[in-house]
């Protein structure tokens, strides 16, 4: 696959055109406080996974609209006192999947949390969390359900439910609340950057090939789904244009980015048709803090640098951490 975006050293200086809307800090605002008059109600319940170098817990707390939320907890099985964690957001129609496929960052020595995904988790890595909120005729996948109106659009609920998880998380006590980072690939990323311009204290965030950045650009771009879902929905709908824009407007992450608060490393794939390197660079462009750095994946497609870049996030987190 050739490269097929702009050269880097355009990319290095993008910036993109998403226009952000007047009102997005008090829609945020007003649907965290929202959230928060339910009460979060995480329960961590212990797991036997016949691992010895970890302790398990299965996690369920209160998302969007007080809905349950499952997740893992994992700990090093010696751990005895508060531990930085690393919360963790799964990528595009995956769930949580099975314990013992989420032993890295314990491994290294962190508290683990990694959030199930509403609705999801039947593409892979299964998932026990139903989204119970339904939606207006949308097309298959998740991208335009409620796409009509912000208040109704899926990743609302979503974005929600992963501010809600940091706070689960951090209600744990073997979790050291300010020593607390997000990180996650793909949709996971895009979540995780969401959380970056959400959570105004976290102590760093890693998104690899992030999902969900720059609308503009990434739907007349890539002929790919994710992306895709929202051309053929128009495709249908016609004269929906400007409407779904400004949905989609409420949720890009380059406005998210540009309220993030913390160290951060992003990633990119140059081959990346799926999540558009232009896109990734428009929110890590965005993002105002200073101590930032992106890795660069040169003839990689979405899977981008792999193991690569978990280990490059191995070496850098525990710096912030």
């Amino acid at each position: 696959m050739a490269l097929f975006d702009l050269p880097l050293d355009q990319l290095r200086n993008y910036r993109s055109a998403s226009v952000e809307p007047e009102d997005f800090d008090a829609f945020w605002a007003k649907t965290l406080q929202e959230a928060r008059e339910h009460d979060l109600d995480a329960s961590f319940e212990p797991v036997e996974t016949h691992l010895k170098t970890v302790k398990v817990y299965d996690v369920t707390f209160a998302g969007f609209g007080g809905h349950p939320v499952k997740g893992w907890l994992t700990l090093p099985a010696w751990a005895d006192t508060p531990r930085p964690a690393v919360v963790q957001f799964v990528g595009y129609g995956g769930g949580r999947g099975l314990p013992h496929t989420h032993l890295l960052w314990a491994s290294a020595g962190f508290a683990h949390f990694v959030m199930d995904t509403r609705g999801q988790g039947s593409a892979w890595g299964g998932g026990d969390t139903p989204d119970p909120v339904g939606s207006a005729p949308a097309y298959p996948g998740f991208m335009t359900r409620g796409v009509e109106d912000p208040e109704s659009y899926y990743y609302r609920r979503l974005f929600t439910d992963a501010v809600r998880a940091v706070e689960a998380a951090r209600s744990h006590p073997l979790i050291d609340a300010s020593h607390t980072a997000a990180v996650g690939s793909s949709q996971g990323g895009g979540i995780t950057i969401a959380v970056g311009g959400l959570v105004p204290d976290l102590a760093a965030i890693a998104p690899d090939v992030p999902f969900l950045c720059d609308f503009p650009r990434a739907t007349t771009l890539t002929d790919r789904d994710p992306y895709r879902e929202i051309g053929n929905y128009l495709k249908t709908h016609r004269g929906r244009t400007e409407q779904v824009r400004r949905t989609l407007s409420y949720f890009d992450g380059v406005h998210f980015a540009a309220r993030g608060r913390a160290p951060a490393l992003f990633s990119a794939a140059l081959e990346d048709q799926t999540c558009p390197p232009s896109t990734v660079f428009a929110a890590f462009n965005a993002w105002p803090h200073e101590d930032k750095t992106i890795e660069v994946y040169d003839f990689n497609d979405h899977e981008g640098g792999g193991p690569y870049q978990e280990a490059a996030q191995l070496a850098w987190l525990p710096k912030r951490l």
